[in-house]
């Protein structure tokens, strides 16, 4: 669905992207995920961190002989979908099932993969730890801990990778009040930026930040969080810098516009995406301007979306992101029998170069 929207008195324009769609739709094997965050490696290759996870079959249009996993990966080689190459990684049990490829150090609940930087040959994910809260509801969880996980053979394939897991000081979980990093990282200047969010009840979320000398980000002394005007080595001090954000998105530095562009879902499940812009990581950002309405939402009134973010080192062009969100289901049987949900569905959100030579 085209949309063509204001963002400083410049128009954004947004195509779906069906070429790097079925790169991702499998018939068998990895089958389907959410989560979506993706980190370049070295020599152009792209590695993609999944959350839960379908591995199986599909079958004119059915998912068949699924198990679902909380956590995969994928290594891409390329951008252009013409000759790109995608290999997909997941676990296995002692008994040859799938499972997940990353698991919890101290054994409780489950990961979700969140967003990963590569720094100094070796590879950081943010692990959200989960919980089940509801057998029966898609949305019956609970985040518990955030883990920062240090992969010290970033290059040797996922199931192969070492990974050592500390947990984070600064998350919060706690009934009406969480706080949670890793939605979306940043590296520049000599700094990783974490990007995180703050949710308080009757408020939704809120934006927070985070840095970390890019030598120095497993040391979680070194971390200083972003106040109204400056840096605090206190996590409580923490402003909150934008609303209506959702547990995932990207900050990304657009060259064509000379800003950074915040994408994310209108306050986590909407069929709008959105784009913010600001000339620094911390803002001061920009009113939200809708770039994008994913079409599945008007397919089914089960049916919602989310995960919205871009993936920047995809992109062909300085004027331009290669974004992707997920559409699931409130029923789980509705995404196993309808297998256009539940994959990555990609968007190319372009910026005219002509009109940023105006500002």
């Amino acid at each position: 669905m085209l949309v063509v929207a204001s963002a400083h008195s410049a128009d954004w324009r947004a195509e779906s992207l069906p070429q790097y769609d079925q790169l991702f739709r499998q018939t068998n094997g990895w089958v389907g995920a959410d989560g979506d965050f993706a980190v370049a490696l070295t020599n152009g290759l792209t590695l993609w961190l999944f959350s839960d996870t379908f591995v199986g079959e599909v079958r004119d249009g059915h998912r068949l002989h699924t198990t679902m996993v909380n956590n995969s990966a994928a290594w891409q080689q390329g951008v252009d979908p013409a000759n790109t190459r995608i290999e997909f990684f997941h676990g296995q049990s002692a008994d040859g099932k799938p499972a997940a490829l990353i698991t919890p150090a101290d054994g409780k609940g489950w990961f979700w993969l969140f967003d990963g930087v590569m720094v100094q040959g070796k590879l950081f994910l943010f692990l959200e730890q989960i919980e089940r809260t509801d057998q029966k509801s898609v949305l019956g969880f609970r985040e518990t801990g955030t883990w920062l996980g240090e992969v010290s053979n970033p290059l040797a394939p996922p199931t192969q990778w070492q990974v050592t897991q500390t947990k984070i000081p600064f998350a919060r979980f706690a009934a009406g009040a969480n706080r949670l990093f890793g939605s979306a990282l940043l590296a520049t200047n000599g700094f990783i930026y974490i990007f995180g969010t703050r949710e308080q009840k009757a408020a939704g979320k809120m934006m927070i930040l985070a840095r970390a000398p890019e030598t120095d980000l497993a040391n979680f002394a070194a971390w200083q969080f972003r106040t109204r005007d400056g840096w605090s080595t206190n996590a409580d001090d923490a402003a909150d810098l934008c609303g209506g954000m959702a547990n995932e998105f990207s900050v990304s530095w657009l060259p064509a516009l000379q800003r950074y562009v915040l994408i994310c879902t209108e306050n986590g499940l909407s069929a709008k995406i959105v784009a913010r812009t600001a000339t620094e990581p911390w803002g001061n950002w920009s009113a939200a301007t809708v770039v994008y309405r994913c079409p599945e939402m008007a397919w089914d009134k089960r049916i919602f979306c989310y995960a919205a973010k871009a993936h920047p080192m995809l992109s062909p062009a300085t004027d331009e992101l290669i974004v992707t969100y997920a559409a699931n289901s409130y029923e789980l049987a509705q995404v196993v029998n309808d297998a256009r949900l539940y994959w990555p569905q990609f968007v190319r959100v372009k910026f005219p170069a002509t009109n940023a030579r105006r500002h």
